[in-house]
């Protein structure tokens, strides 16, 4: 997210009126990093119910947070309107190719690791807007077009980018009911979803029950501390261990904001 919303900044330049964008918490504190680096004014819209502990890190960074609206897309479409009220530039992430260079980053890293060993047979990817799969997507798809399958994963409760995919056409949902909020997604980005149809091999669905298996797994044997959405990639993986063993597959695990409500309840034993 870093990578990506630094990057657009740099591109755009400073913009009078501000920037503004909407975030379940970590597209904004990448936006509210790059803002801060720059001294730009940046405004965050953000869901009522948002992590408080994101929440506070994007205010800590320097951004204006409002909390509108029930969910992440009721957000966006208030953010959205404060920019057309405002004249702030508004950033949609999903949408501008910039962000997902950034995330693309990921791939090229992968990358040289695969010109030291054999080639990744699969990679795993977060999908919520869809910047960081496409991103990672055409990279591979560039490098290696016949060798790794590109594979998104979204939650269970939140399927609209699921659904999308299969029918070749947005398909918005009337709810998103998941513990991952960083990919919880009602109304896709049609542009994200068109850049899907060259970067993307396949998206499935995990639960919520396999996300927090993949949780605590990460905990207990890398000792590594993932938000929901970021170990949607290791839940898909168990899910399909069979399938791939002895094969080579790759997981960006991206996010690590939980609260010490969250730990207690999603990672005591």
């Amino acid at each position: 997210k870093g990578r990506g919303a630094d990057y657009l900044l740099h591109r755009l330049g400073g913009q009078a009126g501000g920037f503004v964008c909407a975030s379940a918490g970590n597209f904004g504190q990448g936006m509210a990093y790059a803002a801060r680096k720059r001294g730009d004014r940046l405004t965050v819209f953000a869901a009522v119910a948002a992590s408080p502990l994101k929440v506070e890190r994007m205010r800590a960074l320097g951004a204006e947070v409002v909390l509108e609206g029930a969910d992440f897309d009721a957000a966006k479409a208030a953010a959205h309107e404060h920019a057309r009220r405002t004249g702030a530039f508004y950033v949609e992430d999903g949408l501008l190719p910039e962000i997902a260079e950034g995330a693309g980053t990921i791939a090229v890293e992968l990358g040289r690791l695969n010109q030291r060993q054999d080639q990744l047979d699969a990679l795993f990817v977060p999908l919520g807007n869809g910047s960081l799969v496409n991103g990672i997507g055409t990279w591979v798809k560039h490098s290696y077009p016949d060798a790794t399958r590109v594979i998104a994963v979204c939650a269970a409760g939140a399927p609209a980018m699921e659904l999308s995919w299969r029918a070749g056409t947005p398909v918005s949902t009337e709810t998103a009911d998941t513990i991952a909020d960083g990919i919880s997604v009602r109304v896709p980005v049609p542009e994200a979803l068109t850049a899907m149809r060259a970067t993307v091999d396949e998206v499935m669905l995990v639960t919520d029950e396999e996300i927090l298996d993949a949780m605590r797994m990460l905990f207990l044997d890398a000792g590594l501390v993932a938000e929901p959405a970021g170990a949607t990639g290791v839940a898909a993986v168990a899910r399909r261990r069979s399938e791939f063993a002895g094969r080579r597959v790759a997981v960006p695990i991206c996010g690590g904001n939980l609260t010490e409500d969250q730990i207690r309840r999603w990672l005591s034993f």
